[in-house]
């Protein structure tokens, strides 16, 4: 594995952002444009390359973009989810889903 460091690009037509490591795709997180911002479904860090702080890398990245694009962000993505809980600074741009059991 090369020194450089990791990455993160946005994917418009596979609807993610993509974590580079050199030449590799080594993470993505799906999301999806709604009416209200963009929706974050999945995100993933191939297994030789977690534990190293790169999906906290990923979702900064993918977080700071959406904002940037003044969209709200909304997290179904459960990783998404665990990292806006402990990065506040997002706040003001979440719009949390309603769970399911709590729709009516």
């Amino acid at each position: 594995m090369a020194d450089d460091a990791p990455h993160v690009t946005r994917n418009d037509s596979e609807n993610r952002y993509e974590l580079w490591l050199d030449d590799t795709v080594v993470g993505h997180a799906d999301f999806t444009g709604t009416e209200s911002g963009t929706a974050f479904m999945h995100t993933v860090v191939d297994d030789a390359y977690e534990g190293r702080g790169f999906g906290s890398v990923l979702a900064k990245a993918a977080l700071d973009d959406t904002i940037e694009r003044d969209e709200i962000i909304v997290p179904y993505c459960p990783f998404i989810q665990a990292y806006l809980k402990r990065h506040h600074e997002y706040d003001a741009h979440v719009a949390w889903p309603t769970p399911k059991h709590e729709k009516k």
